[in-house]
């Protein structure tokens, strides 16, 4: 084997860890925004946990996190506090860096 082949090789292996790393977090994301906002809800228990996940499902839609702020959107217009998309995308970050935190400890 080459050493360009070599290269290759390794930067395809890293390729496919980074997108696999990201599909983890991203999903984290998505279930730790979805508890926070089941809490908004008003929902706990199994009713929160299903709810969290559907928030993970609906990440599923498209790239990028908009599909997940939509679904929040619509969902906490009937919150019992209003929510503000300023909130929301607060939120989505502080979730995302707190998913990073705990994947990355993990592993």
């Amino acid at each position: 084997m080459t050493t360009f082949d070599e290269r290759e090789k390794r930067f395809e292996s890293e390729f496919t860890h980074d997108a696999a790393l990201k599909f983890k977090v991203e999903g984290r994301r998505a279930k730790l925004v979805g508890a926070w906002a089941a809490e908004k809800l008003g929902l706990s228990g199994d009713e929160a946990e299903e709810y969290a996940k559907s928030v993970a499902r609906a990440d599923m839609e498209e790239a990028g996190h908009e599909d997940v702020f939509r679904k929040l959107r619509a969902d906490l217009d009937g919150a019992r506090d209003a929510v503000s998309d300023d909130e929301i995308r607060g939120q989505m970050a502080d979730c995302l860096d707190e998913a990073m935190r705990q994947v990355r400890d993990q592993g």
